[in-house]
């Protein structure tokens, strides 16, 4: 079992790695390596999820979720692969880490009524102010 988040497991088995040929820095090594690590996570098989941090992971993924019901993160941004493969897997670990955390809440607040008060004598003032700029005829 891969530890993905503390408590979030999943089969080594439900893990799949593949690499190709990256656009990323490497010099003329980006024509001759596989640098590029591709990660496939299957997402029935992980563990110790709650059902409503699945749904969250899954508004996060969006579109890496394939078809197949599987998250597929690629890394290309490093020299070598086994440094590419270890960026894939943090910034899967970092996806399910932020998927566990419950969004707070909002709880309906309303203007206390000094506010409310407030807030109408201070319209009240500058309606004064715009009224005492009016030219008044003297008749």
């Amino acid at each position: 079992m891969i530890e993905l988040a503390p408590g979030v497991s999943a089969p080594e088995s439900a893990l799949r790695l593949a690499y190709a040929r990256s656009g990323g820095p490497g010099g003329q090594n980006v024509n001759k390596l596989n640098t590029k690590a591709e990660l496939w996570l299957s997402l029935p098989a992980v563990v110790g999820m709650p059902p409503a941090a699945m749904l969250r992971l899954r508004t996060l993924a969006g579109r890496r979720i394939t078809r197949a019901d599987e998250l597929h993160l690629t890394a290309q941004t490093e020299r070598t692969q086994e440094r590419n493969r270890e960026t894939a897997l943090s910034r899967l670990r970092e996806l399910i880490a932020e998927a566990m955390i419950a969004p707070k809440p909002r709880r309906r607040t309303k203007p206390s009524r000094a506010a409310k008060r407030r807030r109408l004598e201070s319209k009240r003032h500058r309606g004064e102010i715009k009224s005492g700029r009016r030219e008044r005829p003297d008749w």
